[in-house]
């Protein structure tokens, strides 16, 4: 299972464009305290990862991962939910400042 969010932590860096650290702690703070996420295995990390940065659309639906699914959406118009506080038990690796 840690693989797989780890997964999910490479899709917020490289497709969102966040920390690793910010990433952890989205993935923390939205998964880390859920019972049965060890079903999460069925959906793509894409599904999961996009689920702790994006807030629904217009349209109450989010990115799946999928690139046919995906085709026709515009990233840009999500809304972004906010990063956990920077001082919440969430934010367990070190934000590297280059």
């Amino acid at each position: 299972m840690l693989a797989y969010f780890r997964e999910m932590v490479d899709v917020l860096v490289e497709r969102c464009g966040v920390s690793r650290a910010e990433a952890v702690a989205r993935i923390n703070a939205t998964y880390g305290t859920q019972d049965g996420v060890w079903i999460m295995g069925h959906e793509l990390p894409e599904y999961w990862a996009y689920g702790a940065y994006y807030r629904p659309d217009h349209r109450d639906r989010l990115p799946t991962g999928d690139p046919d699914e995906d085709a026709d959406i515009d990233f840009s118009t999500f809304p972004v939910r906010p990063a956990p506080p920077k001082d919440s038990p969430f934010w367990t690796v070190e934000e590297i400042s280059e």
